[in-house]
C-alpha cells in the first residue's frame, strides 16, 4: 500500500471515530438506547414524538397527486431488490469460503430501526422500511462486489470515480503491467485478512 493509501486509511479511521462520537451525543440528546438490538426511547421522548405524529387524513390531504400516483412504481422495485438480495447472498455463501474471503455481515448494512420512531404514521413507516431495506441491500451488495473485485481484479481505473470503496485506494495502478501478477496474491491476502478500512469491523453498538 502506498503512503497516500495509508494516509487515506488513517483519515477514514479518524472520521469513523468522529461519527461514533457524534452518534453517542445524539443518543443522549434524543434519549434512546439499545437493548438486544432494539431501540428504546425514554418516556419523555416518546411523548414528544407522539405529539408530532401526522394523522393519515392530513398526510394524504397534503400529498401531491402525482406523488401518490407514482408510488406504485417505487414499490415495484422491491421485486428486483429482493431477487438481488437473495442471489448475492447465495453467491457469497458458496464462493467466499472457497476464496477465503470473510463473508459480509448483512445486518451491518441492512439496518431496520426506523419502525421504533413514534412520530411516523403508518404510511411513513412503510416508506421508511422500504427505503432502509432497499438502500441497505444496495450497500450490502456493493460491499460483496467490492471484495470480489479486490480478489479478482484489484486495478484502479484511468478515470476518476465518483465514489470509490475504501479498499480502492490500495489497488494496483492502472497501466502497471508488471504489478498485476507480481502483487496479485498480496491483494488477495489483504482481502482475506480484511486489511482495508471499514471491512469486517466488529458489531456496531446495539447489535
Amino acid at each position: 500500500m502506498t503512503n497516500l493509501a495509508h494516509k487515506i486509511r488513517d483519515k477514514i479511521h479518524e472520521l469513523q471515530s468522529e461519527v461514533e462520537a457524534d452518534l453517542a451525543e445524539k443518543r443522549r440528546e434524543f434519549q434512546y438506547r439499545f437493548e438486544r438490538r432494539k431501540v428504546i426511547f425514554e418516556q419523555e421522548a416518546l411523548a414528544l414524538q407522539r405529539e408530532a405524529k401526522m394523522g393519515l387524513v392530513r398526510y394524504f390531504r397534503e400529498s401531491r397527486l402525482p406523488v401518490i400516483l407514482t408510488s406504485p412504481l417505487i414499490y415495484a422495485m422491491i421485486i428486483p431488490i429482493v431477487i438481488c438480495d437473495a442471489f448475492v447472498s447465495v453467491y457469497q455463501a458458496i464462493c467466499f469460503p472457497i476464496y477465503g474471503i470473510p463473508k459480509v455481515k448483512r445486518r451491518d448494512y441492512v439496518v431496520m430501526d426506523r419502525k421504533y420512531l413514534a412520530y411516523l404514521n403508518l404510511i411513513e413507516k412503510m416508506n421508511c422500511i422500504y427505503c432502509e431495506y432497499a438502500n441497505g441491500v444496495i450497500a450490502y451488495v456493493r460491499e460483496i462486489a467490492s471484495r470480489t473485485e479486490q480478489y479478482w481484479c484489484p486495478i484502479k481505473h484511468a478515470r476518476k470515480l465518483k465514489d470509490q470503496p475504501a479498499r480502492y485506494y490500495g489497488y494496483l495502478e492502472y497501466g502497471d503491467s508488471a504489478a498485476l501478477h507480481e502483487k496479485w496474491e498480496a491483494q488477495r491476502d489483504k482481502c482475506r485478512a480484511c486489511e482495508m478500512p471499514g471491512e469486517c469491523a466488529g458489531k456496531v453498538e446495539g447489535e
